[in-house]
């Protein structure tokens, strides 16, 4: 007896073979679809010229399509729509928030590709060294940019001087919460490595006499110098007499002291005087740079005590008190010269606008006086009509009156006054250069 073989229904394998089919026109359909998709996604977008974007916080992958497509970033809100989920689900990546920068013609790869980067614009604030908080507070206020309130208002000297990035639509306490914590990074760093002996027991301390240098002097080259001789007197237990200590105990910090300062306020005893008060003020004047507080932690080997200014933003160092009253004097000559200089030229100028005037008036009057003679006569009213005119048009040239001083910059010679060695002396135009 023989055995058939087994064979498969007629009806399997019917179906077998449809699902084969249906398999295979899927793949096909889903790889025709996916090459005219990427056609697509390759083709130029119809951005004419480069664009900014802002794509706000907690936005969705519609919000976004749709946000494109509204700018004309792209065609289809739709693909796009599709492009981002894609990236969100291959990559594992959220759009960040922001304003993303498109260029001309970018196709939807383009698009995806810069949303995935999350290469957002950043703008920047710069905060310069020496600046107060309050001065710090009020620039930020002013950035339109940045939003929100200050909640959390720094202490006077907590703060580092630098330029800070942020996005549009950062927040203000944000910039303030950067400060702060460059500040204390930069304080932890360099504190351990301060020079030995210094009288300096805690940072806190040395951010004090840092803010006091970093107002005393803008030459970079100068800081190290005039650490050293505060740190030298603090170290004889000498006053300090810093002007600006002065200032900072009228102001508080908050704008310029508009007057140049007075032996009343030099002999008024307010917390911050150092010409009155023994060792540092109670907290910073300022907010000091990283390198007035290197300065500070580690000054120049010198024996300077003091200093006075040479007119060209920097100082003369001066080891005896007859040395420096020397360079004082020096100084005050000099600027007596320059002032009497400036004024004999302003007088000369005066001089030359006065003849100009005059010459302009005796012009003006011949002009009016040369008149075409015509035969017929007018009335004799007429006449005095038109030579009261004539009259009053050569006495509308305008004759200036000398000038008022209305400032104390005026009041002093056109000289800006700046303070040296405790009290207040001019600084004229034209600055010595420095040796």
């Amino acid at each position: 007896m023989s055995v058939l073989p087994n064979r498969r229904p007629k009806r399997s394998r019917s179906l077998i073979g449809r699902l084969f089919r249906w398999l295979f026109a899927l793949v096909f359909v889903a790889g025709v679809s996916a090459g005219g998709l990427w056609f697509f996604a390759n083709i130029e977008g119809p951005l004419a010229k480069a664009k900014v974007v802002n794509i706000p916080k907690g936005s969705s992958t519609i919000d976004i399509a749709t946000r494109l497509n509204e700018q004309g970033v792209v065609d289809s809100s739709i693909i796009t729509m599709l492009g981002i989920t894609a990236v969100r689900y291959t990559f594992d990546v959220d759009p960040k928030a922001g304003e993303y920068e498109f260029a001309a013609g970018s196709s939807l790869i383009d698009v995806l590709r810069k949303i995935k980067s999350g290469r957002t614009l950043f703008y920047k604030v710069s905060m310069p060294e020496g600046f107060t908080s309050w001065q710090v507070m009020e620039r930020l206020k002013a950035n339109e940019l940045l939003v929100g309130e200050i909640t959390n208002p720094p202490a006077e000297g907590e703060l580092l001087p630098d330029t800070y990035l942020f996005n549009r639509g950062g927040t203000r306490q944000s910039i303030i919460d950067q400060m702060g914590a460059a500040q204390k990074k930069l304080i932890e760093k360099l504190w351990p490595d301060r020079a030995e002996g210094l009288p300096l027991k805690t940072p806190e301390q040395a951010l004090i006499l840092a803010s006091i240098v970093e107002k005393e002097t803008g030459q970079a080259d100068e800081r190290a110098q005039v650490a050293a001789v505060f740190v030298n007197r603090l170290r004889r237990g000498m006053r300090l007499q810093s002007d600006p200590t002065i200032i900072y105990g009228i102001t508080r910090g908050k704008g310029k002291l508009d007057r140049p300062i007075r032996r009343s306020d030099i002999r008024e005893k307010t917390d911050y005087n150092t010409y009155q008060i023994d060792g540092l003020p109670p907290t910073p004047i300022a907010n000091p740079g990283r390198a007035a507080i290197e300065a500070v932690l580690n000054p120049v080997e010198t024996e300077h005590l003091y200093f006075v200014a040479d007119g060209t933003g920097g100082h003369v160092f001066a080891k005896t008190l007859a040395e420096h009253n020397a360079n004082v004097r020096k100084w005050r000559s000099w600027l007596r010269d320059q002032r009497e200089q400036q004024e004999a030229e302003q007088q000369e100028a005066e001089q030359q606008e006065a003849e100009q005037q005059e010459a302009a008036q005796q012009a003006a009057t011949e002009e009016a006086t040369q008149q075409p003679v015509v035969e017929e006569q007018p009335p004799a009213s007429a006449q005095e009509t038109e030579s009261q005119a004539s009259e009053s048009s050569a006495a509308s040239v305008p004759v200036p009156a000398p000038a008022q001083p209305d400032s104390a910059e005026q009041r002093s010679g056109n000289f800006r006054l700046v303070e040296i060695a405790g009290r207040s002396v001019p600084i004229p135009k034209n600055k010595p250069q420095r040796q």
